[in-house]
């Protein structure tokens, strides 16, 4: 059974899912995607202690400090592939962005390919279930393009500057596909 609480946040409500003891979800308000790896519906409960921890653990974050993933347990829904993109997001550090296309280039040498397509990279990105945790809004494209983030462009921007981010070389794309 998969359990949901709301969080309110400084970019607005925020959807937590857990399985009871791992966290396997976290959605803002609207995001593509929301709730799609979940094989059951989520019931509304307020008071499991994977939620109390992980609300802790964004009031530190949205306060600027800089909480470790590691506190708590995760458990995202997803195939190999996508499993293995989600642990490289988990590696980027706070206040840091990496490209689609240097994580495409982690993908293939875990693989032991040439190369990697940075669409498929891209896919896994965006279907990242537990977003914020697993900072995807820590990615973005080769050019400094700030697409693909499933939980609105303009979060990821708010997102980047809490964490300081040097957003000077960034842009947000004038059309595309990700926006």
């Amino acid at each position: 059974m998969y359990y949901s609480t709301i969080y309110q946040s400084p970019v607005g409500a925020i959807t937590l899912a857990c399985d009871n003891n791992n966290l396997i979800g976290l959605w803002n308000e609207g995001q593509k995607y929301h709730g799609d790896t979940l094989f059951e519906k989520m019931t509304e409960n307020n008071d499991i202690s994977i939620f109390d921890n992980t609300k802790k653990w964004l009031d530190r974050y949205f306060a600027g400090k800089k909480p470790v993933i590691s506190e708590l347990p995760l458990a995202p829904i997803g195939g190999e592939f996508r499993q293995e993109v989600w642990r490289i997001l988990c590696e980027i550090p706070y206040g840091e962005i990496i490209t689609y296309g240097d994580i495409a280039k982690k993908m293939a040498a875990k693989m032991n390919r040439k190369s990697m397509s940075s669409q498929a990279v891209g896919g896994a990105v965006g279907h990242n279930p537990i977003s914020i945790i697993i900072p995807c809004h820590r990615v973005v494209g080769s050019n400094g393009s700030l697409t693909g983030y499933a939980g609105g462009i303009s979060i990821k921007v708010k997102l980047l500057e809490l964490e300081g981010v040097d957003a000077s070389r960034l842009f947000v794309p004038a059309k595309g596909t990700a926006l």
